[in-house]
């Protein structure tokens, strides 16, 4: 029979051969794996869309929560903004004088001027009239010594003033019917052009302060809660696109010569029986881990480089952080 201190080495050797089994089942799993597989491990990462608004501001409404998913034009928060809708005001009233002024410029003078000149010149006309019969009769007169040639003088000159004076309303008249000069109605759209981009401006500064989401996804986080002063350009929410998924992974040195961007793969997740169909979207040019500037043939081994994937579909069960398996090839 066997001592004890026998049976107990034997036991001893029996465990050390099954450790070193199991080592070399380890060591052959891993070397298949990553040498002889083309499978490898990654993760999945988002590109994330962070929502801001470029004014300042006190957090007045959220409408959205984490994990809810939203579409394009879906109101996410609403800023304070008192003093927008203000200058909005102001600036539309500003506008709305400027219009005034072009339209008084164009028509010219008012109606009711226009016909006080008129006026003016009817009795002009009228005067005129009497001038002239007067001039006349002094003519006859003249001839029979009836009136003195200073008297003929008079009328004559009277005659003339009333001439020229109806030429000098009807000018006035012409003038008054004509719109303003070509510079003064210009001067005046300009105003016209600058106020109504004022107001374009104060309404673009009223939109910010109340946001809306630019793409469609799910809200990966907010930032802030409601009435929380919001710096410019602060993000309050963070959205995440399906079509932001990405699947990033590192390959060996050796491996990075049979790769090119465009080409397919797939990717392997737990809880997903069918793998999901990818592309390989980036290659990084630069090496990670990278040793002294010296390579040796044992130094090159370790060469990794990232590459990325973007499944071709949108897949809701990919989540930045989870770990993946990438495998080369279409299943």
């Amino acid at each position: 029979m066997l001592s004890k201190e026998k049976i107990k080495t034997l036991l001893n050797l029996k465990v050390l051969v099954l450790i070193l089994i199991g080592g070399l089942g380890s060591g052959f799993w891993w070397y298949h794996h990553y040498s002889a597989s083309p499978g490898y491990l990654g993760y999945v990462e988002g590109e994330f869309v962070r929502v801001a608004s470029p004014i300042a501001g006190a957090l007045t409404e959220l409408s959205i929560k984490r994990g809810m998913e939203v579409t394009a034009g879906t109101p996410l928060f609403v800023l304070e903004h008192e003093n927008e809708v203000a200058a909005r005001d102001e600036a539309m009233r500003r506008y709305e004088r400027a219009k005034f002024q072009l339209a008084n410029i164009e028509v010219g003078k008012r109606p009711e001027e226009i016909e006080v000149i008129e006026d003016t010149l009817a009795q002009a006309e009228a005067d005129q009239e009497f001038a002239r019969l007067f001039l006349e009769r002094q003519k006859k007169l003249i001839t029979t010594n009836a009136t003195s040639s200073e008297n003929l003088d008079r009328a004559k000159s009277a005659y003339e003033k009333g001439e020229a004076r109806i030429e000098e309303l009807k000018d006035q008249l012409k003038v008054a019917r004509l719109p303003s000069r070509e510079m003064e109605v210009k001067a005046a759209e300009k105003e016209v052009e600058a106020a109504q981009a004022v107001v374009r401006q104060a309404q673009w500064r009223l939109n910010q302060k109340f946001i809306k989401s630019p793409v469609k996804g799910f809200v990966f986080d907010t930032l802030y809660v409601s009435g929380e002063w919001v710096p410019a350009g602060s993000p309050i929410a963070v959205l995440l696109p399906p079509e932001n998924i990405k699947v990033r992974f590192f390959v060996p040195e050796y491996r990075l010569g049979s790769l090119r961007v465009g080409q397919p793969i797939m990717i392997r997740c737990d809880g997903q029986e069918k793998p999901i169909p990818a592309i390989l979207s980036y290659i990084s040019p630069t090496a990670e881990y990278t040793p002294p500037v010296i390579y040796s043939r044992e130094w090159r081994s370790k060469l990794v480089y990232m590459l990325e994937a973007r499944p071709l579909q949108s897949f809701e069960i990919l989540h930045p952080g989870q770990p993946v398996d990438v495998m080369m090839g279409t299943p």
